[in-house]
């Protein structure tokens, strides 16, 4: 579970009564593009014939740059969820993430998902690594566009419990 049950309105588009722009909402989408896509070999080694994560993460790209319609790219996400539930570990968190971003258009909260999938797979693949979570969210952190910035450590600050403090210290 990674939405809250009270939506943050700024994390709500305009058309749908919140106060973030198309442009701040695609910017979203693109960084949780590039923070599953930070992730996917891991799914790729598991499962190198199946493109549906991939897929997923170029859905987001596209419905980012008006290339896609939201629900195609929904659509493309719960494909690669698929992918993931047969799975444990890394690959299955990976394909998670992937999902999750390109979800990221129908509900911009979205984001935080594929970040927090992306972290959980990199802990996954190097449980023996102490700093490898701490690392990918500061990795993450570097990607975030400026614009968006802001907005997105406050809120994984607020849904770091929600999220299985992937974001903490």
């Amino acid at each position: 579970m990674i939405l809250p049950k009270v939506r943050d309105p700024r994390m709500i588009t305009v058309a749908r009564g919140g106060s973030l722009s198309p442009d701040h909402h695609r910017l979203l989408a693109l960084w949780a593009a590039d923070c599953a896509e930070r992730v996917v070999p891991l799914f790729e080694e598991a499962c190198p014939e199946d493109r549906r994560p991939r897929d997923a993460i170029s859905a987001a790209r596209a419905w980012a740059e008006d290339g896609m319609r939201m629900m195609d790219a929904r659509a493309a996400g719960g494909h690669a969820m698929g992918a993931a539930r047969p799975l444990t570990g890394a690959p299955r968190f990976a394909a998670y993430a992937a999902g999750q971003a390109a979800c990221v258009g129908h509900v911009a909260e979205h984001d935080l998902g594929a970040a927090a999938y992306a972290i959980k797979a990199v802990a996954a693949a190097a449980p023996s690594e102490s700093g490898a979570r701490l690392a990918e969210r500061n990795a993450q952190r570097a990607l975030l566009p400026a614009e968006v910035r802001d907005l997105v450590l406050e809120d994984q600050a607020r849904r770091d419990e929600i999220c299985w403090f992937a974001f903490a210290d």
